[in-house]
C-alpha cells in the first residue's frame, strides 16, 4: 500500500468518524431532552462529552493533518488556489 492511499484512508476514515459520531452524538442527546428528566439529560450529557473528546476531537484533529499531508504528496502547492 502507498502512502498517498494510507492518509486517503486516514482521512476518510476520519470524515465518517465525524459525521457518524455528531449524528450519533445529536440523537442520544435529543433522545435524553425528550424524557424531560433532568438526571437523565445530565448523565447523557456526561458520557457525550466523553464521546465528543475521544473519538470527535481526534477526527478534527486528523482531518487537516492528513489533508496537508495529502496535498504533499501528490505535489499539491497549498498557496495556489
Amino acid at each position: 500500500m502507498t502512502a498517498y492511499l494510507i492518509l486517503k484512508f486516514l482521512h476518510v476514515l476520519g470524515a465518517i468518524l465525524l459525521i457518524g459520531t455528531g449524528a450519533g452524538i445529536a440523537f442520544f442527546v435529543v433522545m435524553a431532552q425528550a424524557t424531560r428528566y433532568p438526571t437523565k439529560v445530565a448523565a447523557v450529557a456526561r458520557i457525550v462529552v466523553t464521546a465528543d473528546f475521544l473519538f470527535t476531537a481526534a477526527a478534527v484533529v486528523a482531518e487537516p493533518i492528513t489533508a496537508v499531508l495529502l496535498a504533499r504528496e501528490v505535489h499539491h502547492d497549498l498557496s495556489e488556489g
